[in-house]
């Protein structure tokens, strides 16, 4: 499944995070399984066995069933002794030799998403800095994840838009036309933001699929620009100004406007207009 697949990349690089800026030994997670009131142990950092792998961990079960039934970050201060929490994994949680062992919820629009942990070998208190690390990396997969779940729904709704929506004038033709030119400049945006590969791949190959009419013949070289010159001038010809693009793309104003100019001065254009209209008779915008 791509989603799960993106998600397990986003838990891994958010794990790695959380070991770097708490200096926790172990550090550990997993998707909660689709339709499913459980999650899986899947990714490890400093792991040093395999007990925990694959582990499917239930719903109210031990620490992170726990975080999953309240949606909240849960911690003890030694996982064996602790009467916070059941203990139907102890034997796993032993023999990887942890004590101190925090759960913190991944959570999209009230939904349990996944689960990260982290773990001391000794029997101490997990301090406030590293409750708010965990907690802040478990919000970096949130924002994550919902990037992905936007992608996914602008990939389905502009497909059928690429096949349906023929070439129209530079003007665009019908409402149709206008949300696929929508779709573009979200997907476009999107698209850097995709930790995952494979999605990020997708994305642009259905970009790609919504500017495919045939560029107007020209006597000259064919207009090439660069991914980020062409994502700023998506969001100019959706009417963006360049603070709204720089927001919208994860960059400084002044950047937007370097980009525009380098853009334009690809195109010869004088003007954020005509650099749009030009990029569409290139067949670069759709």
């Amino acid at each position: 499944m791509a989603a799960d697949a993106a998600g397990t990349v986003e838990i891994r690089g958010a794990l790695a995070r959380l070991r770097r800026t708490t200096g926790l030994p172990v550090a550990f997670g997993g998707l909660v399984e689709p339709g499913r009131q459980r999650m899986r142990i899947s990714e490890f950092s400093g792991a040093a066995g395999l007990a925990l792998r694959g582990l499917a961990v239930t719903s109210g079960n031990g620490l992170g069933g726990k975080a999953v039934a309240l949606a909240r970050p849960c911690a003890v201060t030694d996982y064996s002794l602790s009467r916070q929490i059941s203990h139907e994994y102890d034997a796993a949680v032993a023999e990887e030799g942890l004590r101190s062992v925090l759960a913190i919820p991944v959570v999209v629009r009230r939904r349990v998403r996944g689960v990260l942990y982290g773990a001391l070998r000794t029997a101490q208190p997990l301090g406030d800095r590293t409750l708010t690390a965990a907690v802040q990396a478990a919000r970096d997969v949130e924002q994550a994840l919902v990037v992905g779940d936007e992608a996914r729904d602008l990939l389905t709704a502009a497909r059928p838009g690429a096949a349906s929506a023929g070439p129209g004038p530079d003007t665009g033709a019908g409402a149709g036309w206008e949300q696929v030119r929508e779709a573009h400049t979200a997907l476009r945006a999107l698209a850097p933001r995709i930790a995952d590969p494979a999605l990020r791949a997708e994305l642009l190959e259905v970009c790609g699929l919504l500017t495919s009419r045939p560029p107007e013949r020209s006597a000259g070289q064919p207009v090439v620009l660069a991914p980020r010159e062409l994502d700023v001038l998506a969001c100019v010809a959706a009417g963006a100004t360049n603070a709204a693009a720089a927001e919208r793309l994860g960059l400084r104003p002044e950047t937007v406007k370097g980009y525009l100019r380098s853009a334009m001065r690809r195109l010869g254009a004088r003007t954020r207009g005509e650099a749009v209209v030009a990029a569409r008779r290139a067949g670069l915008l759709p």
